[in-house]
């Protein structure tokens, strides 16, 4: 890792070439930037969404010439030579590497670039090299520094202490720190955050594209701090950590709104924090991208247009099954028709449609719930999931009276969901009579279109399109099972699962293992994270 020694005709000739790359961003933001108030300008080009942290970073190392800094390849170092660190807090810059001659910084800003300089000639009488990274990240690692001295002070603070916790939730470098973790997450494209303290210290890491990735560490010391900022965010008991609890927050973040829920649960080191983040900006509920082949989405398109009976979505947790239903509903929404939904929870808030919410705590049950939108004159009802016996009656039962009723279960293939049904104790000539269709699905990561999966850009350096993993973004594959009459009267007798799932074999159901291969084939994804995604199969 190396920086650019810098002097001052450098940093005026990055400065003037900085002015020419951020010109088209001053008409945007409606303001020129001058060196005096560059940082505070900066900021607000951030706020405003128009920029990324990243993005902006890169900008000013392509104008001083200098390359953008892996900040997965940062730790800090154990031993800092004598340095006025309230005054490098203050900049904010962290010297990070030196040696005889010089002094490397992490700096998040090129306009104090000669006032380090000078600074570091007469401190320590060497010269300023300069590595530029996030602004989030380096208050991070100054943060982390400055930990280092209060670890133990924080570590005997009364957990229960409400007025305590709030006010270490409300410093800055814990809201700073808080906000890098969902610029992070949503830079990279992340579903779910979990925030886990450990022996030592704290994980967090995010789920991409299925995923489970570290992105940073923590002092353990910081974890009542993080744990009730998060706390406060989503309107939970900050002074509790024996129960678990379930929020939800609307948050706004660089010119954008997360939208995210927000659970708790007591385990032995403290708790284990997860965030779902709903980035509706991001979720395009659009068949054609689920990424069935076009002969799969025909019949599709021909089974869900069907006006009524039941259709039904299955696979485990976190198989896309929302997203394949919101499609649905998308592509069916007109007001010509009455839509509503019984889900739990209402994810994504939708136009047009009447979405409710399950509450048990005041008999709001899927069952009771369906069986009041049925008296509703709905063409289509959305069910979250079919989870027992009552809700599968009703629902059944509405789909034999005119109503197209979509909803999901959690099987391993389509044929799973006939024999669930027959399970729960639905009768088999009412399951015969009712389902018209069933689409199994799992998710796969796509191979990423920079670096064709191998996690290297051109230059032999990680590729920041997929983060070096080799995958940006997923991909369905699917199997889609139409109930035909030769189904229909093998549901009847009660056939077993393999006689249903050749039946519908021999009439052109392509398995979700035929469809995987297909896309591996294709290039979409790769033999390995078929695999993994149906090692249950």
């Amino acid at each position: 890792m190396s920086g650019n020694q810098t002097n001052i005709m450098d940093f005026r000739a990055g400065e003037k070439a900085l002015a020419e790359l951020l010109a088209p961003y001053e008409e945007k933001i409606g303001k020129k930037r001058d060196l005096l108030h560059a940082e505070e300008w900066d900021r607000e080009l951030i706020h405003s969404g128009i920029i990324s942290e990243s993005d902006l970073v890169k900008l000013y190392s392509q104008a001083y010439g200098t390359p953008v800094t892996e900040e997965e390849d940062l730790t800090l170092p154990d031993q800092y030579p004598d340095a006025p660190m309230e005054y490098f807090n203050a900049v904010p810059a962290l010297p990070f590497l030196w040696d005889d001659d010089t002094v490397t910084y992490l700096v998040c800003s090129p306009a104090k670039l000669g006032e380090i300089a000078l600074q570091t000639q007469q401190v320590w009488q060497k010269k300023a090299n300069f590595l530029f990274v996030r602004r989030t990240f380096l208050e991070r690692l100054l943060s982390t520094l400055m930990s280092r001295n209060d670890e133990d002070e924080t570590a005997n603070l009364d957990a229960e202490d409400e007025n305590t916790l709030r006010t270490m939730a409300g410093e800055a470098r814990i809201v700073r720190l808080v906000n890098d973790i969902f610029t992070r997450s949503i830079e990279l494209g992340a579903s779910d955050i979990h925030i886990e303290p450990g022996d030592e210290y704290v994980s967090v890491r995010c789920r991409v594209d299925g995923v489970l990735t570290e992105i940073m560490t923590c002092p353990l010391a910081q974890f009542p701090a993080i744990a009730s900022r998060v706390k406060l965010i989503g309107k939970l008991n900050i002074a509790e950590s024996r129960l678990p609890q379930d929020g939800r927050a609307d948050v706004q973040l660089n010119g954008k709104i997360l939208d995210m829920r927000i659970s708790t649960l007591p385990i032995l080191t403290g708790e284990s924090i997860v965030l779902r983040l709903l980035n509706h900006e991001a979720v395009s509920f659009n068949l054609q991208e689920l990424g069935m082949f076009p002969e799969h989405l025909a019949q599709f398109h021909k089974l869900i247009n069907i006006p009524h009976g039941m259709i039904l979505v299955v696979g485990p947790t976190g198989s896309g099954k929302t997203t394949t239903l919101y499609s649905v509903i998308n592509s069916l929404n007109d007001r010509r028709k009455k839509i509503i939904t019984i889900e739990d929870p209402v994810e994504y808030k939708t136009e047009g449609l009447c979405q409710c919410q399950v509450n048990p705590k005041i008999g709001v049950t899927f069952a009771e719930g369906l069986r009041n939108i049925v008296r509703q004159d709905p063409d289509i009802i959305l069910v979250g999931e079919i989870r027992d016996r009552e809700t599968a009656d009703i629902a059944i039962n509405a789909a034999l009276t005119g109503h197209l009723v979509l909803s999901t279960l959690h099987t391993n293939d389509a044929v799973g969901a006939v024999t669930r049904l027959v399970d729960m104790g639905v009768e088999n000539f009412l399951v015969s009579s009712a389902l018209f269709g069933v689409l199994s699905q799992r998710l796969v990561r796509k191979i990423c279109k920079v670096c064709n999966g191998t996690g290297k850009d051109a230059d032999g350096q990680k590729c920041r399109r997929c983060n070096g993993t080799g995958y940006k973004g997923r991909s369905g594959i699917f199997e889609l099972l139409f109930m035909d009459e030769e189904l229909r009267q093998a549901v009847n007798r009660n056939a077993s699962s393999s006689e249903l799932e050749s039946i519908a074999e021999k009439h052109g159901m392509v398995t979700l293992k035929q469809d995987g291969i297909a896309k591996v084939k294709a290039g979409i994804t790769t033999e390995e994270e078929l695999n993994r995604s149906t090692a249950n199969l």
